[in-house]
């Protein structure tokens, strides 16, 4: 068991290390190797971290000021302390830190920002490193765990992140060896973070699929981080714990997985920011009424999102520490305590440490998704709405009964050998996302029936980005994919459990499935593809994806008329959901919402206007309290004749996500994706999350109008680029062209 008390005993400079290696009582290697009588292994320091809060917005805070000639602001290169204060928060002091120990919290997290406190030689203000140590001191005098990082650097987040390179590493080399020498003597409850949210911005791609070679400037700042520490004279050189993040600390499967973690270094955990499932968490285009409970579908996401970070690291013995996570505060207590519930407690199963983003804004006054305050830092109260989720939080990291780190690793299967499968496709195929204008992203689409895979599972043996299984029917539509369950990344084989979890994400009759294959997020090479005896799954919670599906088909339908969609269920239930179709090569989708009335009967109707005239055939969904709610029937009717007085309202009331011929829904406010009344970033996220998934991430009919800005017709990633453009105030939206 590590010995606390002897961590102040220890704790002494790298200088006087040095000074003592000349004296013969206690020649400094031997001193190194007292100091390792009583380390901790990552996973124990990990464990010790149990959750953590961040000092947000403080030490980060960047100050700008006004260019006389451009009119714009640009930030200072260098100032004093008081830039603590910069972005409207008092300063740290020891007495909000210990509000904070008492709350439970073990770890603070101190975002901090560099480059406007160096000297003109380079060196870091002196000023600023002591104003640094004070606040980490704060903490590591009440025994807690800090990580001390690299913060809104403006030289890490930049458009030419892959080629920028050495003058990337010339920096950070230059910082962090200055850190290191001034913070080389703390013990092991100091971590270093090598940088936050490392990404290309103001690129169409700022937050979503980075390209290969600003992924390798990430990895290789990574591995210089790493080997600086390592080789340094800091008694805790070797065991300090390092962090490393991948781009934008993302959480999605498709960019942790391409973090390159040292093999042979036991002390590096991954940085990953999990403000997940985003669109509960913080999306302002997210109807409020859509947030106020915590559903099975958004469970399911958030479920999926940690096991990923099991699966792809804590399996492999790899620590992963989620440096920021968080959901917004807009008013929705009780779905942000379920939310809290189910992240706690299965990242403490899986044994990883949360650290909750402050920035002290109490609630959302317009819809920013940036309401992350828990404790007032003036008079040290905590927020009344928000202390319930935090004693939420903390209660489940008390319980005894949730045992950390008891489901680290995934339960171990008996697959059948693929030698006595029955072979699918046999390769090598290579399929490459980049080409799928010529459908080059999938293997092709070979004939399946359910009867090939009732009871079965199917094996990818592969390198490359882990594929996704993918199905269709006859005509391709109804294109549903599976992730893997497991990974057996010794041998390079992604297992899906189709037997178990296709009938519910295919939605219809299985007899109308009639192709398999598989897609990839990036580049995979297919070795071959395998379909297996199903094994033993009874230890594991296999997600099952509740949502109400009922087939449509429009060919039968008056193209002037309506679909009407009659709900029956519990009286008085909230609910929503789409009718959605395959538009091209893209699922589009037109939503809607409602409650059950004292009968607990609900009719939707939704202008065929708004399906285009070519798409034969659609899917009705109901998303919210399925569990409470069934179709009664989705029928055709003819359009209404126009009266003189308005009828009582018997529907509620569509909201496409998608353009299409039908809409002519006019643009508000140009560039206002989110629809926030502002021009910011985070219109451009909403951009490219539409685009990259607009049934995870849609847009209402006025967004999509709004998002449309950059001259050219429909919403792509050149959008996003004149979002931000937009924001740096280089050009003036719409653009015409």
């Amino acid at each position: 068991m590590y010995n606390k008390n002897i961590k102040r005993i220890v704790s002494i400079s790298s200088a006087a290390m040095m000074m003592l290696s000349a004296l013969t009582v206690a020649p400094a290697a031997e001193l190194a190797t007292l100091y390792a009588a009583d380390e901790m292994t990552a996973f124990e320091i990990t464990e010790n971290m149990k959750i953590g809060w961040n000092l947000g917005n403080t030490l980060d805070a960047t100050v700008s000021k006004k260019d006389p000639d451009t009119k714009k602001d640009v930030l200072v290169e260098y100032t004093d302390v008081n830039s603590e204060k910069a972005w409207g928060n008092p300063k740290a002091t020891k007495e909000l830190i210990t509000a904070i120990k008492d709350k439970g919290f073990n770890t603070v997290r101190v975002p901090t920002t560099w480059f406007q406190h160096l000297q003109e030689d380079g060196t870091i203000d002196p000023e600023w490193m002591a104003r640094v140590h004070e606040v980490v001191d704060y903490a590591i005098d009440q025994d807690m765990y800090v990580i001390l990082n690299l913060h809104h650097e403006n030289w890490v987040n930049r458009a030419d992140l892959g080629t920028a390179y050495d003058d990337m590493h010339d920096k950070l080399i230059n910082l962090w060896t200055q850190i290191n020498a001034s913070f080389g003597d703390y013990d092991q409850h100091l971590i270093f973070e090598c940088m936050n949210e490392p990404r290309a911005a103001g690129t169409d791609h700022e937050w979503w699929g980075p390209k290969d070679d600003e992924v390798e400037t990430i990895n290789k700042l990574n591995a210089d981080f790493v080997n600086l520490i390592r080789s340094s004279d800091s008694p805790y050189a070797k065991n300090r714990l390092l962090m490393i993040p991948g781009y934008c600390a993302g959480s999605d499967v498709s960019m942790i997985s391409l973090i390159d973690v040292p093999k042979d270094d036991d002390f590096v955990a991954v940085s990953i920011h999990a403000y997940v499932p985003y669109n509960f968490t913080m999306n302002p285009a997210t109807k409020l009424e859509d947030r106020m409970t915590f559903t099975t579908s958004w469970s399911n996401e958030l479920q999926g999102i940690l096991d990923g970070f099991r699966s792809t690291f804590l399996d492999q013995d790899i620590p992963v520490v989620v440096g920021e996570f968080g959901t917004s505060n807009y008013g929705n207590t009780d779905a942000r305590i379920a939310w809290a519930k189910q992240y706690l407690t299965t990242a403490k199963k899986y044994g990883f440490p949360c650290v909750l983003w402050d920035n002290n804004v109490e609630e959302e006054v317009k819809p920013t998704g940036e309401a992350h305050g828990y404790i007032n830092r003036t008079t040290l109260e905590w927020y009344t709405e928000s202390e319930k989720v935090v004693d939420t939080m903390m209660s489940i990291i008390n319980d005894d009964s949730i045992v950390w780190g008891s489901e680290r690793h995934l339960p171990e299967f008996t697959h059948q050998d693929l030698s006595e499968g029955t072979v699918f496709l046999e390769g090598p195929l290579e399929i490459d996302a980049s080409k799928s204008a010529t459908y080059e992203n999938t293997t092709p689409g070979k004939d399946i029936t359910w009867a090939d895979l009732e009871k079965k599972e199917v094996a990818i043996k592969f390198t490359g980005t882990t594929p996704l299984l993918s199905f269709s029917n006859d005509s391709y539509g109804n294109w549903t994919e599976l992730k893997p369950y497991v990974v057996d990344k010794d041998n390079g084989i992604a297992y899906y459990l189709v037997g178990s979890q296709l009938p519910d994400a295919w939605g219809e009759a299985m007899d109308s499935l009639a192709h398999m294959q598989s897609r990839t997020e990036k580049v995979t090479q297919i070795e071959s593809i395998t379909i297996l005896d199903e094994p033993d799954t009874s230890s594991i919670d296999v997600p099952v994806d509740k949502t109400k599906k009922k087939k449509i088909s429009f060919a039968d339908a008056d193209r002037e008329g309506n679909i009407v969609i009659k709900i029956k269920g519990e009286p008085s239930t909230s609910t929503n959901g789409c009718v959605g179709f395959m538009n091209g090569d893209d699922w589009a989708q037109v939503e809607w919402s409602g409650k059950t009335d004292a009968d607990g009967n609900l009719t939707v109707t939704i202008p065929m206007s708004k399906i285009p005239a070519t798409v034969a055939n659609g899917e009705a969904q109901i998303w919210l309290n399925p569990e409470a709610l069934d179709f009664e029937s989705v029928e055709f009717a003819a359009a209404a004749e126009p009266t003189t007085s308005a009828p009582e309202p018997t529907t509620s009331t569509p909201e496409p996500t998608t353009t299409d011929p039908g809409q002519t829904v006019a643009a508000t406010k140009s560039g206002d994706a989110n629809e926030d009344g502002k021009i910011t970033v985070a219109d451009a996220v909403a951009i490219l999350q539409y685009i990259a998934n607009q049934t995870k991430y849609p847009l209402s009919p006025t967004g999509l109008a709004n998002a449309d800005c950059d001259g050219e017709v429909g919403i792509t990633g050149g959008d996003a680029t004149a979002v931000q453009k937009a924001d740096a105030g280089i050009v003036t939206l719409p653009i015409t062209k």
